[in-house]
This record gives C-alpha cells, structure tokens and sequence, in this order.
C-alpha cells in the first residue's frame, strides 16, 4: 500500500513540477505578444491623426526596425547586468517605458510622439529578448515547445482583440497597457532568479585539444544553421508580407470591409501550428511550414490575377500564425545549442522585425504599381530561393545534431554524458532518468520500473517517447548511439 502511495504521489508531483515551467513561458511570451503589439497599434493610431499615412507608416516601419535592435542588444544588457543590478536595470526600463506610453497616448506633438514612440518599441524590444531567453530556459526541454509558443501568441492575439473591441478610451487602454508591461517585468524578474541565475548548468572546460576543436567544430557548424535560418525566414517574411500587403490593400480600397473577426483566427491558426509543429518531436515542423509557404505563393499569384479575396483572407492569417509560431520556436530550439544563447532564443522576432520594416515600402510600391507580372515574377523567385534555402538548412541542421550526438557520446564524465544527451534529445527529468537506466544497466523493464517507482506500463510510455526522439527502435539501438 505505501508503495503505490509513494507512486501516486511522486506521479503526480512530477507532473505538477513539470507543467508550471510550460504555464509560465505561456503567460510571458503571451503578455509580450500582447504589449508588443498594442504599443504598436497605440503608436500608430495616435500618428495616424497628425501626419499622412506615409508618413504614419514609415514611422511603424522605423519603429519596427528598432525593436529588433532592441532584441539584438539583449545580449549585452544580460551578460553586464547581474542579480540586483538586473533587477534595477528592468525597473528603469518599465518606469521609461510607461512614461513613453503616456506620451505617446498625449499626442501633443508628432517629434515627441514620433521619438517616444521609437523609444518604447526598443525598449519592449529589450523585454522580447529577455522573455524569449527565460522562456527557453524555464522549459528546460524542447518537449512541447511549438506548442507553448503557439499557445501564448494565441494567448497574446486575444487579449489584444479583447482590448480593441472593449476599450474605447486612449487613456484607458495606456492605462491597461501599463499595468500588464508592470507585470510582464514582474514575472519576468521573478522567473530569470529562479530559472536563469540558480537553475543554469555549468559547462564544464574543454579537457583537452581534441575536445577543443571539436567545440570549435560544433560552432562553426551552429554558426552556419543560425545563418541559413536567418535567410529563410527573411525570404518567407518576403513572401508573407507580400500576401499581407496584398490583402491589406484590399480593404484599404474600400472593396472589402475585413473588420476585427480575422484576429480570432489569426489566433486559433497560431495555437493550430503549435500542436501540428509538435508532432514526432517538431520532426515535421519544416516540411509543414514549407507547405504552408506554397499555399501562400499560389494565392498571392490568385489575387493577383483578381482571384476571390476571401481565399486569400484565410489564406493570410492561417499562413501568419503558422510562420510566427515556425520561426520563434525554431530560433528558441536553435538557442539551447548556440554560444550566445540569449542572442539566438529572440533572433526570430527580431529578423522578422526588420525585414518586414526594410521591405514594407517596396512591397506596397510592386503591388500599387498594377504591374501583375512583376508581383508574379517576384513571388516565384523568391519561392524558389526558399526550397534551396530550406533544403540546405536541412541538410546543415541534420549535420550539426549529429555532431552535437557525437560529442555528447565523447563526454568525460557520466553525469555530463547523461545531461548533453538530455539536451541534444529535449528528454524530460524522468525520461532522462529512465534514459540512463537502459545505457548504464542491464536490468530488465520490471526491474527499472520497481527502481523507480512507476509501473510497467508507465515505464513504457517512456521507453517509446525516448525511442520516437531517438530515432531508434531498441535498448540495442540506444546502447549503440550512447557509445558512438
């Protein structure tokens, strides 16, 4: 009897232990989503009420541009600032960037508006960085790492869809604006204490000058995935921005009115790409995105040649939230490999931050020239820088986890060995327990299960996951990959 008590309740603690990390990565990433884009609605509603539209939306594109420099500096605010240092650091932030929300909700004149306005989007550029970063290292694992990313930009869509339809007042919603950043920098101080400054992992020196190049290797190979996945979203946030214009201009002209229903979509289309992304382990994820990009280029080519816009509607803010959740969550796995990984775990907001703002002018420039052609030209070639892209990230990604197996296999220590292997393979704490009963003991099932207290069939569902992440088929299989 107090054997299975003892299952029950470790079962279960477990599980509790294991799922708040995910619920405060949802919550974080969600409250950015949620600030990052009512700070840009704010900005460019109060603008668009003393300039030109042209100037309304060159000011959102030098705004855009900015935040991601805001992502790319991150980095060195996290490496000079530690414990309290950090802790005054975001309180200094928050209380610049609430005092940029007020000035910009006062509108008194488009310089100071205009300057805040910038301000404020490097700033909560600086919080993207960091809520991207603690996510990445509350989750420990990549388990169900599409799907919490897509969760929380659902999350965020919402809550802005709430606070467009419910609030009518500027004030107000500066207000609501203010309370939720407050608290994003609340939990965000809260959670990097707990998961980042005591929860971090030392990695051990390099032994000797094999292991030394081998490190060496690694980054070059981590620097060369990192780049070629910078290149691919650039050249889908071609494609998509070019289908968001398209219909964008759509409504601009008064044909169709799209209205704020679409937003609901945009959101149920994000949580939709988390759970498929995730499927065998994110081994589809690629492959799906791919075709999601295809579907987006043939209906580009479809409105263009005034083919019915209401395909294309669906078609866009199915394909956004598909490539928001694509290139977040494959920068923050990407991250967990990489050198500098609080730089790579914000690098997808950020490049697609900055393309979006560089090719906004030009886009709508193609698209407003009439010229059906050229759009149609333009689109197919970048389709097909895409597919070389893609192919090559993929062959580059497949070389670089083989190469991070390998050295995870050539570990000194058992500890370590165990750990890399963990990581390489995003095995949860009791995956990777059960992990190292299978390489390290010849005891049976029944026997590992009794060890830990579980029972069989529990122990199994665990050896399938392992087996599904692994890519083998046997105990045999893992024995021959662990000693590589």
């Amino acid at each position: 009897m107090s054997n299975v008590l003892i299952k029950i309740t470790q079962s279960v603690d477990f599980k509790m232990k294991d799922r708040i990390p995910y619920i405060n990565a949802v919550v974080l990433m969600g409250l950015f989503t949620f600030l990052f884009l009512g700070a840009e609605y704010l900005y460019v509603d109060v603008l668009s009420r003393m300039v030109s539209e042209d100037k309304t939306v060159l000011a959102q594109n030098y705004a855009l541009g900015v935040s991601a420099a805001g992502f790319l500096l991150y980095p060195l605010l996290h490496r000079f600032c530690k414990n309290r240092l950090k802790a005054v650091c975001s309180a200094v932030i928050s209380f610049a960037s609430v005092l940029c929300i007020v000035l910009i909700c006062m509108g008194t004149a488009y310089t100071a508006t205009f300057i805040a306005g910038l301000v404020l989007l490097l700033l909560l550029g600086l919080f993207g960085g960091a809520v991207f970063y603690v996510s990445m290292r509350m989750m420990k694992t990549d388990r169900f790492l599409a799907r919490t990313v897509g969760t929380s930009y659902a999350l965020g869509i919402l809550l802005q869809f709430a606070n467009n339809n419910l609030v009518r007042s500027e004030i107000v919603g500066a207000i609501i604006l203010s309370a939720f950043l407050l608290l994003l920098v609340w939990l965000l101080i809260k959670n990097d204490r707990i998961y980042c400054e005591n929860g971090g992992h030392k990695v051990e020196a390099p032994q000797d000058e094999k292991k030394s190049e081998g490190n060496t290797e690694e980054t070059a190979k981590g620097a060369t995935v990192g780049i070629l996945m910078i290149l691919l979203v650039v050249l889908m946030t071609f494609i998509f921005s070019t289908l968001d214009s398209a219909v964008t201009l759509v409504h601009a002209n008064g044909t169709v009115d799209i209205g704020q229903w679409p937003r609901i979509l945009l959101a149920l289309s994000g949580l939709a790409a988390g759970f498929v992304f995730d499927i065998k382990n994110r081994k589809y994820m690629g492959l799906v995105m791919y075709c999601v990009m295809v579907l987006s280029t043939i209906c580009i080519v479809v409105l263009k040649l005034a083919g019915p816009f209401l395909v294309g509607l669906i078609v866009f803010y199915l394909s956004a939230g598909f490539f928001a959740v694509f290139f977040t969550s494959g920068f923050m796995e990407l991250s967990r490999h990489m050198k500098t990984p609080e730089l790579w775990a914000g690098m997808g907001r950020a490049v697609n931050n900055i393309t979006a703002a560089f090719i906004a002018n030009l886009v709508l420039t193609l698209l407003s020239s009439g010229s059906s052609i050229a759009v149609i030209v333009l689109v197919l070639f970048l389709f097909v820088a895409v597919s070389i892209v893609a192919a090559a990230y993929t062959f580059q990604k497949k070389a670089f986890m083989e190469k991070l197996i390998t050295d995870a296999a050539d570990a000194v220590s058992e500890k370590e060995k165990l750990r890399k292997f963990s990581e390489v393979f995003s095995f949860t704490e009791r995956e990777t327990e059960v992990f190292g009963c299978l390489v390290n003991t010849e005891d049976s099932v029944q026997a590992i299960a009794e060890s830990l207290y579980v029972s069989r069939r529990t122990l199994e569902r665990y050896i399938s996951a392992i087996y599904e992440k692994t890519g083998v088929k046997s105990r045999v299989g893992l024995l021959n990959l662990y000693n590589k």
